[in-house]
Protein backbone atom coordinates (compact mmCIF):
# COMPACT_ATOMS: atom_id res chain seq x y z
CA UNK A 1 0.00 0.00 0.00
CA UNK A 2 2.63 2.18 0.42
CA UNK A 3 4.84 1.69 -1.89
CA UNK A 4 1.90 2.26 -4.31
CA UNK A 5 1.00 5.56 -2.48
CA UNK A 6 4.89 6.66 -3.20
CA UNK A 7 4.71 5.62 -7.10
CA UNK A 8 2.16 8.21 -7.40
CA UNK A 9 3.84 10.73 -5.16
CA UNK A 10 6.08 13.71 -7.13
CA UNK A 11 7.70 16.18 -5.29
CA UNK A 12 10.21 19.21 -6.52
CA UNK A 13 11.27 22.07 -4.77
CA UNK A 14 11.20 25.71 -7.32
CA UNK A 15 14.52 27.22 -7.35
CA UNK A 16 12.57 29.91 -4.69
CA UNK A 17 12.45 27.49 -2.15
CA UNK A 18 8.56 26.60 -2.92
CA UNK A 19 7.96 22.85 -2.15
CA UNK A 20 5.40 20.94 -4.04
CA UNK A 21 4.34 17.21 -3.43
CA UNK A 22 1.47 16.39 -6.59
CA UNK A 23 -0.59 12.83 -5.36
CA UNK A 24 -1.80 11.37 -8.86
CA UNK A 25 -5.19 9.65 -8.04
CA UNK A 26 -7.29 9.55 -11.05
CA UNK A 27 -10.85 8.23 -9.68
CA UNK A 28 -12.72 11.54 -10.38
CA UNK A 29 -11.89 14.77 -12.96
CA UNK A 30 -11.65 16.58 -9.39
CA UNK A 31 -7.83 18.58 -8.11
CA UNK A 32 -7.68 19.18 -4.67
CA UNK A 33 -5.24 22.38 -3.30
CA UNK A 34 -3.40 22.58 -0.25
CA UNK A 35 -1.05 25.77 0.56
CA UNK A 36 0.69 25.24 3.83
CA UNK A 37 2.41 28.38 5.46
CA UNK A 38 5.07 27.32 8.18
CA UNK A 39 3.65 30.34 10.62
CA UNK A 40 1.43 30.24 13.06
CA UNK A 41 0.65 32.48 16.13
CA UNK A 42 3.79 31.84 17.80
CA UNK A 43 5.61 33.13 15.28
CA UNK A 44 3.70 36.95 16.18
CA UNK A 45 5.54 40.16 17.43
CA UNK A 46 4.99 41.07 20.58
CA UNK A 47 1.57 42.92 21.34
CA UNK A 48 0.57 41.58 18.11
CA UNK A 49 -1.55 38.32 19.38
CA UNK A 50 -3.95 37.72 16.16
CA UNK A 51 -1.94 38.89 13.49
CA UNK A 52 -1.05 35.31 11.75
CA UNK A 53 -5.10 34.77 11.79
CA UNK A 54 -5.93 38.31 10.63
CA UNK A 55 -3.61 37.89 7.65
CA UNK A 56 -5.64 34.34 6.96
CA UNK A 57 -8.65 36.66 6.38
CA UNK A 58 -6.71 39.17 4.50
CA UNK A 59 -5.66 36.50 1.85
CA UNK A 60 -9.27 36.40 0.82
CA UNK A 61 -9.57 40.22 0.09
CA UNK A 62 -8.10 40.18 -3.28
CA UNK A 63 -4.92 41.26 -4.89
CA UNK A 64 -3.32 44.34 -6.76
CA UNK A 65 -6.16 42.89 -9.93
CA UNK A 66 -8.52 41.14 -8.10
CA UNK A 67 -11.03 42.91 -5.76
CA UNK A 68 -10.59 46.37 -7.00
CA UNK A 69 -12.11 48.78 -9.16
CA UNK A 70 -9.30 50.99 -9.78
CA UNK A 71 -6.34 50.25 -8.04
CA UNK A 72 -4.24 53.30 -8.08
CA UNK A 73 -7.54 55.44 -6.28
CA UNK A 74 -7.70 52.61 -4.09
CA UNK A 75 -4.06 52.17 -2.83
CA UNK A 76 -4.03 56.01 -2.56
CA UNK A 77 -6.82 55.63 -0.45
CA UNK A 78 -5.74 53.15 1.72
CA UNK A 79 -2.61 55.05 2.39
CA UNK A 80 -4.80 58.01 3.69
CA UNK A 81 -6.40 55.78 6.09
CA UNK A 82 -3.51 54.30 7.63
CA UNK A 83 -1.90 57.50 7.89
CA UNK A 84 -4.63 58.37 10.03
CA UNK A 85 -5.72 55.07 11.71
CA UNK A 86 -1.57 55.20 12.88
CA UNK A 87 -2.11 59.10 14.35
CA UNK A 88 -5.03 57.94 16.58
CA UNK A 89 -3.27 55.06 17.50
CA UNK A 90 -0.17 57.41 19.02
CA UNK A 91 -2.97 59.74 20.29
CA UNK A 92 -4.79 56.84 21.97
CA UNK A 93 -1.29 55.81 23.84
CA UNK A 94 -1.04 59.06 25.61
CA UNK A 95 -3.50 57.72 27.86
CA UNK A 96 -5.42 59.87 30.44
CA UNK A 97 -2.78 62.69 28.88
CA UNK A 98 -4.54 61.94 25.30
CA UNK A 99 -6.51 64.57 23.36
CA UNK A 100 -9.76 63.57 23.29
CA UNK A 101 -11.46 66.16 20.58
CA UNK A 102 -8.22 64.85 18.52
CA UNK A 103 -8.83 61.11 18.48
CA UNK A 104 -12.68 61.92 18.27
CA UNK A 105 -11.55 64.45 14.96
CA UNK A 106 -9.23 61.46 14.07
CA UNK A 107 -11.84 59.10 14.11
CA UNK A 108 -14.22 60.83 11.79
CA UNK A 109 -11.58 61.46 9.22
CA UNK A 110 -10.77 57.83 9.34
CA UNK A 111 -14.38 56.44 8.62
CA UNK A 112 -14.30 59.17 5.44
CA UNK A 113 -11.19 57.43 4.68
CA UNK A 114 -12.93 54.17 5.27
CA UNK A 115 -15.80 54.31 2.73
CA UNK A 116 -13.48 56.14 0.28
CA UNK A 117 -11.04 52.98 0.45
CA UNK A 118 -14.20 50.47 0.20
CA UNK A 119 -15.68 52.27 -3.11
CA UNK A 120 -13.17 51.02 -5.09
CA UNK A 121 -13.77 47.60 -3.51
CA UNK A 122 -15.22 44.04 -5.68
CA UNK A 123 -16.37 42.61 -2.78
CA UNK A 124 -15.29 39.11 -2.89
CA UNK A 125 -14.61 38.83 -6.17
CA UNK A 126 -11.59 36.13 -5.05
CA UNK A 127 -14.32 34.09 -4.21
CA UNK A 128 -16.91 34.65 -6.98
CA UNK A 129 -13.80 33.78 -9.54
CA UNK A 130 -13.52 29.99 -7.55
CA UNK A 131 -17.48 29.98 -7.37
CA UNK A 132 -17.69 30.57 -10.83
CA UNK A 133 -15.64 27.88 -11.58
CA UNK A 134 -16.61 24.95 -9.39
CA UNK A 135 -14.96 24.90 -6.20
CA UNK A 136 -15.84 23.26 -3.28
CA UNK A 137 -14.20 23.46 0.29
CA UNK A 138 -13.15 26.73 0.24
CA UNK A 139 -11.24 27.29 3.85
CA UNK A 140 -8.25 28.17 5.84
CA UNK A 141 -6.88 27.82 9.23
CA UNK A 142 -4.51 29.06 12.04
CA UNK A 143 -3.19 27.03 15.05
CA UNK A 144 -0.18 28.13 16.47
CA UNK A 145 2.38 26.59 14.04
CA UNK A 146 0.67 26.74 10.86
CA UNK A 147 -1.86 28.59 8.62
CA UNK A 148 -3.23 26.54 5.45
CA UNK A 149 -5.80 27.52 2.51
CA UNK A 150 -7.15 24.90 0.83
CA UNK A 151 -9.87 23.80 -1.63
CA UNK A 152 -11.03 22.15 -4.73
CA UNK A 153 -11.77 22.37 -8.28
CA UNK A 154 -12.77 20.50 -11.27
CA UNK A 155 -9.56 18.95 -12.70
CA UNK A 156 -9.45 21.08 -15.79
CA UNK A 157 -9.33 23.67 -13.90
CA UNK A 158 -6.02 23.30 -12.38
CA UNK A 159 -3.85 26.58 -13.85
CA UNK A 160 -6.76 28.65 -12.07
CA UNK A 161 -5.66 27.70 -8.90
CA UNK A 162 -1.65 28.60 -10.04
CA UNK A 163 -2.75 31.73 -11.57
CA UNK A 164 -4.89 33.09 -8.09
CA UNK A 165 -3.36 31.41 -5.26
CA UNK A 166 0.28 32.83 -6.57
CA UNK A 167 -0.99 36.07 -7.39
CA UNK A 168 -2.81 36.10 -3.52
CA UNK A 169 0.33 35.60 -2.25
CA UNK A 170 2.62 37.80 -4.25
CA UNK A 171 -0.14 40.84 -4.53
CA UNK A 172 -2.32 40.75 -1.43
CA UNK A 173 -3.81 44.63 -0.91
CA UNK A 174 -4.67 43.50 2.62
CA UNK A 175 -8.55 45.49 1.94
CA UNK A 176 -10.97 46.11 4.56
CA UNK A 177 -8.66 45.16 7.28
CA UNK A 178 -10.03 47.35 9.50
CA UNK A 179 -14.10 45.88 8.87
CA UNK A 180 -12.41 42.37 9.01
CA UNK A 181 -10.79 43.09 12.26
CA UNK A 182 -13.87 43.83 13.96
CA UNK A 183 -15.27 40.59 12.89
CA UNK A 184 -12.31 39.08 14.46
CA UNK A 185 -13.24 40.63 17.83
CA UNK A 186 -16.93 39.58 17.58
CA UNK A 187 -15.82 35.71 17.12
CA UNK A 188 -13.56 36.65 20.14
CA UNK A 189 -16.63 38.03 22.28
CA UNK A 190 -18.74 34.95 20.73
CA UNK A 191 -16.37 32.20 21.09
CA UNK A 192 -13.94 33.23 24.25
CA UNK A 193 -15.75 35.77 26.33
CA UNK A 194 -19.16 34.85 26.18
CA UNK A 195 -18.14 31.01 26.13
CA UNK A 196 -17.55 28.85 29.37
CA UNK A 197 -15.22 26.34 27.41
CA UNK A 198 -13.85 28.96 25.47
CA UNK A 199 -12.74 30.75 28.87
CA UNK A 200 -11.28 27.63 30.05
CA UNK A 201 -9.53 26.78 27.10
CA UNK A 202 -7.49 30.39 27.04
CA UNK A 203 -6.81 29.93 30.93
CA UNK A 204 -5.48 26.38 30.01
CA UNK A 205 -2.94 27.13 27.77
CA UNK A 206 -2.40 30.41 29.64
CA UNK A 207 -1.55 27.99 32.43
CA UNK A 208 0.44 25.56 30.89
CA UNK A 209 2.77 27.34 29.19
CA UNK A 210 4.88 30.42 31.08
CA UNK A 211 6.98 31.35 28.62
CA UNK A 212 6.24 29.75 25.12
CA UNK A 213 3.90 31.64 23.21
CA UNK A 214 2.05 28.59 23.09
CA UNK A 215 0.45 30.49 25.65
CA UNK A 216 -0.87 32.78 23.49
CA UNK A 217 -4.44 32.67 22.12
CA UNK A 218 -4.18 32.24 17.75
CA UNK A 219 -7.61 34.47 17.70
CA UNK A 220 -5.59 36.76 19.68
CA UNK A 221 -5.83 38.93 23.36
CA UNK A 222 -8.82 41.87 22.66
CA UNK A 223 -6.21 44.48 23.50
CA UNK A 224 -3.94 43.19 21.16
CA UNK A 225 -6.69 43.27 18.58
CA UNK A 226 -7.80 46.71 18.78
CA UNK A 227 -4.55 47.97 17.80
CA UNK A 228 -3.30 45.86 15.07
CA UNK A 229 -2.63 47.98 12.16
CA UNK A 230 -2.61 46.89 8.30
CA UNK A 231 0.80 47.69 8.38
CA UNK A 232 1.48 45.04 11.12
CA UNK A 233 0.16 42.94 9.08
CA UNK A 234 1.91 43.93 5.88
CA UNK A 235 5.05 43.12 7.86
CA UNK A 236 4.07 40.05 9.06
CA UNK A 237 3.53 38.82 5.58
CA UNK A 238 6.58 40.46 4.36
CA UNK A 239 8.55 38.63 6.74
CA UNK A 240 6.80 35.05 6.90
CA UNK A 241 5.66 34.37 3.39
CA UNK A 242 8.57 33.83 1.64
CA UNK A 243 8.88 30.66 -0.89
CA UNK A 244 10.87 28.81 1.44
CA UNK A 245 8.36 29.02 4.38
CA UNK A 246 5.13 27.25 2.16
CA UNK A 247 4.58 24.32 0.75
CA UNK A 248 1.69 23.29 -1.74
CA UNK A 249 0.12 20.20 -2.24
CA UNK A 250 -2.04 18.86 -4.99
CA UNK A 251 -3.78 15.28 -5.14
CA UNK A 252 -6.04 14.23 -7.87
CA UNK A 253 -6.44 13.69 -11.41
CA UNK A 254 -3.33 16.01 -12.48
CA UNK A 255 -0.09 14.81 -14.35
CA UNK A 256 2.85 15.69 -12.53
CA UNK A 257 4.85 17.41 -15.45
CA UNK A 258 2.24 19.50 -16.00
CA UNK A 259 1.84 21.01 -12.56
CA UNK A 260 5.59 21.53 -12.61
CA UNK A 261 5.50 23.48 -15.91
CA UNK A 262 2.12 25.37 -14.09
CA UNK A 263 4.56 26.19 -10.99
CA UNK A 264 7.25 27.57 -12.32
CA UNK A 265 5.12 29.66 -14.90
CA UNK A 266 3.19 30.87 -11.89
CA UNK A 267 5.30 30.32 -8.47
CA UNK A 268 8.24 30.89 -10.11
CA UNK A 269 7.84 34.74 -10.08
CA UNK A 270 7.84 34.76 -6.04
CA UNK A 271 10.77 36.19 -4.60
CA UNK A 272 12.73 34.15 -2.11
CA UNK A 273 13.02 35.35 1.27
CA UNK A 274 15.16 35.22 3.74
CA UNK A 275 14.20 32.03 6.19
CA UNK A 276 12.73 33.51 9.43
CA UNK A 277 14.46 32.43 12.79
CA UNK A 278 12.43 29.65 14.63
CA UNK A 279 10.91 31.32 18.10
CA UNK A 280 13.55 31.11 20.23
CA UNK A 281 11.86 31.23 23.95
CA UNK A 282 12.28 27.60 25.59
CA UNK A 283 9.53 26.57 28.18
CA UNK A 284 11.41 26.19 31.56
CA UNK A 285 10.68 22.73 32.70
CA UNK A 286 7.63 22.17 34.84
CA UNK A 287 8.35 21.75 38.39
CA UNK A 288 4.82 21.30 40.28
CA UNK A 289 1.45 20.68 38.90
CA UNK A 290 -0.44 23.46 37.66
CA UNK A 291 -4.25 24.21 38.05
CA UNK A 292 -7.11 26.62 36.90
CA UNK A 293 -10.43 26.52 37.61
CA UNK A 294 -13.64 28.38 36.30
CA UNK A 295 -16.63 28.01 37.92
CA UNK A 296 -19.83 28.71 35.65
CA UNK A 297 -23.24 27.62 35.63
CA UNK A 298 -22.32 25.21 33.19
CA UNK A 299 -21.79 21.38 32.08
CA UNK A 300 -18.79 20.39 33.96
CA UNK A 301 -15.76 20.91 31.19
CA UNK A 302 -12.03 18.67 31.85
CA UNK A 303 -8.67 19.26 30.26
CA UNK A 304 -5.90 17.40 31.19
CA UNK A 305 -2.49 18.27 29.17
CA UNK A 306 1.02 17.22 29.37
CA UNK A 307 4.28 18.93 28.16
Amino acid sequence: MLQKFEEKTTTFTLENGLDFVIIERHDAPVASFATYADVGSVDEPEGQTGIAHMFEHMAFKGTTTIGTKDIEKEMKALKRQEEIYLQARRERAKGPQADSSRIAELEEQFEQATDTAESYIKKEEFENILERNGVSGLNASTSADATRYFYSLPANKAELFFALESDRFANPMLREFYTERDVVMEERRQRTESSPTGRLVEEFLTTAFKAHPYGNPTIGHMSDLKNLSRTDAKQFFEKHYNPSNLTIGIAGDVEPERMRSLAEEYFGRLSGGQEPLPVRTEEPEQISERRVVIREQTQPFVLIGFH
